[in-house]
C-alpha cells in the first residue's frame, strides 16, 4: 500500500497551478505571439494592397524612429501625458468625492441622480466645444473638458462602492473601539479600494482618448494635434506611428501600475 499512497500524494503536485512567474511568462508568450501574427498579417495585406493609405509596419516604424530622432515624438507625447495626468487626477478626486457623498446620503442621491445621468450621456464633443467657447483655446479649457467627461463615470463607480460598505464591519469596528483613523484605514478604505482601482483603469482608457480629441480641436501641441496635422496631409504613416507610440505608453502604465494596483487592493476579498 505504501507505493500507492506515495503516488496519490504526488498527484496534486503534478496538477498544481503554475506559479505566478510562470503564468506571467506564459501570458507574455501568448501576447507576443499574437502581436507578431497581427504584424505579419498587416505586412501581407499592405504588400498586397500596394496603397499609400496602408503603409507596411516597417514603414510605420521608420517614421516612428525619425520622429523620435528629431525630438518631435517626445515633445508631443510629453505634452499629452501632462494633460492626461492632470485631467485624470482632477476627475478622480472630484468624482470620488461626489460618488461617496451620493452613496452615503440617500436624499442627495435621489436629488442629484438626474444630474449624473445627464452628464453621463452628454457627448464629449459637446463638452469640448462648449469649454473652448467659454474659456478659450487654453490648456485649462482642454483639461476641464476632459475632466467633465470623466467625473460622472468615477462618481457612479464610487457611489456603488459607498453603497456596498458593510454595516457589520462598521459595527465590529465600533465594538472593538476602533478610532476613526483605524476604521478608515482597516475597514472603509479596503472596501472602497476595488471600486477606486476599477475607476482608475477605466478612467485612464477614457481620459487619454478624449485628450487626443481635445488636442486635435484646439491645441498646438500634443499627440492629438500631430494626428490632426497628419490627417490634413493624408499622412497615414505618421498617424499610425503616433498612435502606436501612445498606445505603447498607456499599456506600460496599465501593466506596471494599474493592474498590480487592482490585484493588490483585491487581496482583502480573498
Amino acid at each position: 500500500m505504501a507505493p500507492i499512497s506515495t503516488r496519490i500524494s504526488s498527484t496534486p503536485r503534478l496538477l498544481a497551478a503554475p506559479s505566478g512567474f510562470t503564468a506571467s511568462l506564459e501570458r507574455l508568450f501568448w501576447m507576443a505571439g499574437s502581436l507578431l501574427a497581427l504584424a505579419l498579417l498587416w505586412q501581407l495585406i499592405a504588400i498586397y494592397a500596394e496603397s499609400r493609405y496602408l503603409p507596411t509596419p516597417l514603414t510605420v516604424f521608420d517614421v516612428l524612429w525619425r520622429e523620435g530622432a528629431s525630438g518631435d515624438l517626445w515633445k508631443h507625447t510629453s505634452a499629452t501625458l501632462v494633460r492626461v495626468a492632470i485631467a485624470f487626477i482632477v476627475s478622480m478626486i472630484i468624482g470620488t468625492s461626489i460618488g461617496l457623498f451620493l452613496g452615503r446620503y440617500r436624499t442627495a442621491d435621489k436629488f442629484f441622480d438626474a444630474w449624473l445621468i445627464l452628464f453621463l450621456n452628454l457627448p464629449a464633443l459637446v463638452t469640448i466645444t462648449l469649454c473652448y467657447i467659454w474659456f478659450g483655446l487654453t490648456d485649462a479649457a482642454a483639461i476641464t473638458a476632459v475632466a467633465l467627461n470623466k467625473i460622472p463615470n468615477v462618481a457612479v463607480n464610487m457611489r456603488e462602492g459607498a453603497r456596498s460598505l458593510s454595516k457589520d464591519l462598521d459595527e465590529m469596528a465600533l465594538v472593538y473601539k476602533f478610532g476613526w483613523w483605524k476604521t478608515l484605514r482597516h475597514v472603509t478604505l479596503p472596501q472602497l479600494a476595488p471600486f477606486f482601482a476599477a475607476s482608475a483603469r477605466s478612467g485612464l482608457a477614457l481620459v487619454w482618448k478624449i485628450v487626443l480629441v481635445v488636442e486635435a480641436f484646439g491645441r498646438s501641441s500634443g499627440v492629438g494635434y500631430r494626428l490632426s496635422i497628419a490627417f490634413q496631409e493624408f499622412d497615414v504613416s505618421t498617424i499610425l506611428a503616433y498612435a502606436l507610440a501612445f498606445i505603447l505608453i498607456v499599456q506600460i502604465i496599465e501593466f506596471t501600475v494599474l493592474q498590480p494596483l487592482q490585484s493588490r487592493v483585491n487581496t482583502w476579498r480573498r
